[in-house]
């Protein structure tokens, strides 16, 4: 495996493509602190010193999921704030509606089709942009809502405002500026994706997920180095917790790589002097067929309750009740339950075994013991279905995952120490390294170096991993990198004027 990133190095192209995302990785982390115009920063320096000094809590669920897409930006007021969310959220409901609508199913199918439903997805995300945009810095305006999305803020307020002059033009810059930042990285993703290495919109969230990875394990030390005079065994714990991570990460990796493969063998077929056919190949069903797209639907829904309840009422027994939906009991009952459901509903709407089985019976393909045609997309369905049932099982405990480690370790259950032992950060991460690792294997067995295995390749499908635009030309590279390392050291004298 070290053989094989050493040898990323010498593959011209390879190398091009891994420099381009890496400088377009760093432009993404400098939008996330710029905050934006209007808005004390120096009360959000003392808000995040305030909050480095206790658990590093985000508020209610909602409001940590939506930090994991922005990269902190969000909670630090910045251009970036809303991330990539909106256009993670317009592509699940594009992509939900193709498999539902029959006009749009019909489009997808047609040529140019899938340029034309990725222009409605882009189109459908600067609304949810704009009505996302207008909710945050109405928010930044309120001190009541404030509290909810920066926990703690109110303690280092002492009567001043977070946006000292909130008036209309200040409304419509903020919101020029926050819609702008958010299409800026569709197209950072974009360039990515077609110039770069990976799926570019999976390595902004990945990369935003990281980022909170540093402060986590300076918690982590804090939480742990505690009273250790007082408990030898607490520092037992994060060796403990380290391997157990270690474990966890293991499991994820081998349930996402886990596949079933159907035997299909195709009839031999003479066409004038050639023969097709004959051979047998496989056809693979992933176990964890949805993905993390059942954990994020359920965050989002399950939370929304309790955000409505905020607003209606402030009695005891909504109180009561907010806090059994936020994370208390009821959060993961429904949460365990609406996973299942959003991992069957995901199946039914993107897996398609009738049509299958006719693609399969037109090219003379047949499940050994299976007669082609409906007995063929009855086995196919009956087969996910079960599977599904595995993978919701694993999806489930994944969700609880992070509750459980901080109960038993007695950590808070909205610390940024615990997104990294499970739910949508772990998964995320997982799946974004291990599409990138095939796309960089891909590049070096096409120039016959040795893959990442020894035996064999990383699952996956290959065919849908290339990238089909140009690499970035050496100037293009050259004035990048050296744009960051001018900002860099203008950026590090003035951290050493300001200390």
């Amino acid at each position: 495996m070290i053989s094989a990133f050493l040898n990323t190095w010498r593959v011209p192209e390879l190398r091009d493509r891994i420099l381009f995302t890496l400088a377009m990785i760093v432009i993404v982390r400098l939008g996330a602190h710029i905050t934006l115009p209007g808005v004390d920063s120096l009360l959000i320096d003392e808000w995040t010193n305030h909050m480095a000094k206790n658990d590093g809590g985000t508020g209610n669920p909602l409001t940590a999921m939506l930090t994991v897409f922005s990269g902190g930006a969000l909670q630090q007021a910045g251009i970036f704030a809303l991330g990539i969310m909106p256009y993670i959220s317009a592509s699940i409901m594009v992509q939900l509606m193709t498999a539902v609508v029959p006009k749009l199913s019909k489009l997808s199918r047609e040529e140019g089709g899938r340029q034309k439903i990725t222009q409605y997805t882009r189109y459908l995300a600067l609304l949810i942009a704009l009505v996302q945009g207008y909710f945050l810095i109405a928010t930044l305006t309120s001190p009541d809502q404030l509290k909810q999305l920066m926990s703690g803020i109110d303690q280092v307020m002492n009567g001043r405002q977070l946006v000292p002059n909130p008036n209309l033009a200040w409304y419509a810059l903020s919101l020029t500026t926050i819609v702008t930042g958010t299409m800026l990285l569709m197209w950072i993703g974009d360039q990515m994706t077609e110039r770069g290495i990976g799926n570019g919109t999976s390595i902004i969230i990945m990369v935003n997920i990281i980022s909170a990875l540093p402060g986590a394990l300076v918690l982590a030390w804090k939480t742990f180095t505690t009273g250790v005079d007082q408990n030898a065994f607490l520092a037992f714990k994060p060796l403990f917790m380290l391997a157990f991570l270690v474990f966890v990460i293991a499991a994820v990796i081998s349930i996402t790589q886990a596949q079933r493969k159907i035997t299909v063998q195709y009839a031999k077929r003479v066409v004038g002097k050639k023969q097709f056919g004959g051979q047998t190949q496989y056809l693979p069903l992933k176990v964890n067929y949805s993905g993390v797209m059942p954990i994020i639907f359920v965050s989002a829904v399950i939370t929304l309750p309790g955000i409505a309840l905020q607003w209606i009422s402030r009695e005891p027994w909504s109180i009561k009740l907010q806090e059994a939906v936020g994370q208390g009991w009821l959060f993961y009952t429904l949460g365990g339950l609406g996973i299942f459901f959003f991992s069957y509903f995901w199946v039914a709407t993107m897996f398609q075994p009738s049509q299958i089985a006719e693609d399969l019976k037109r090219n003379g393909g047949y499940i050994p013991g299976v007669r082609p045609g409906k007995p063929t997309g009855e086995f196919l369905d009956f087969t996910m279905t079960r599977l599904t049932f595995a993978g919701a099982i694993f999806l489930t405990a994944i969700f609880v995952l992070p509750s459980g480690v901080g109960f038993l370790m007695g950590i808070p259950k909205n610390s940024p120490i615990l997104q990294f032992f499970g739910g949508t950060s772990l998964l995320i991460l997982v799946g974004v390294v291990l599409d990138v690792m095939r796309q960089v294997e891909t590049h070096l067995l096409q120039r016959h170096y040795d893959g990442f295995l020894r035996k064999g390749k990383l699952k996956g499908r290959y065919d849908r991993l290339q990238q089909t635009g140009a690499t970035a030309s050496s100037s293009v590279l050259i004035f990048l990198w050296v744009t960051i390392a001018i900002l860099t050291i203008l950026g590090a004298a003035a951290w050493i004027i300001k200390g």
